[in-house]
């Protein structure tokens, strides 16, 4: 460790919990001037104001991923030449019943000409037990 290390940081301005590192005087590229008030660097991160809830979002991408392929393959064709197919996870997750979340899922899928049976029951055993994404809560600015 070297003696530049262990300077107390005191003098840099608190930066609301976050952690910066600065590398020892004439070290590497920085500059071995102190940072100034002025610094475009140094100027105070803005908060993140929404907070999200990561894993919920993570399934979404991943079954939004899983739709896309299975689409293709009902369709036999890639993403961008697929005939417009709204599939809303929320829509299906305000429904009540299975049979109706399949009738909806039918509809969106009535111009395909393969069969859609499994691809519904897969898709409606996939969003079991998810939650509807509610709007992003705010947090105190």
């Amino acid at each position: 460790m070297s003696a530049a290390s262990t300077e107390p940081s005191a003098a840099l301005p608190s930066a609301a919990g976050r952690v910066f590192f600065q590398p020892a005087a004439g070290v590497g590229c920085a500059p071995s001037a102190p940072i100034t008030r002025d610094d475009p660097v140094q100027k105070k991160q803005g908060k993140v104001t929404v907070k999200y809830d990561r894993k919920e979002l993570r399934k979404r991408l991943v079954l939004e991923e899983w739709i896309i392929e299975q689409l293709s393959d009902l369709y036999d064709c890639e993403e961008e030449e697929m005939p417009e197919v709204e599939i809303d996870i929320d829509d299906l997750l305000e429904v009540n019943g299975e049979d109706e979340r399949a009738s909806k899922l039918q509809e969106s899928l009535i111009d395909c000409y393969k069969p859609t049976e499994d691809f519904v029951r897969e898709l409606l055993g996939r969003i079991r037990g998810m939650r509807k994404l509610s709007a992003p809560t705010k947090k105190g600015l």
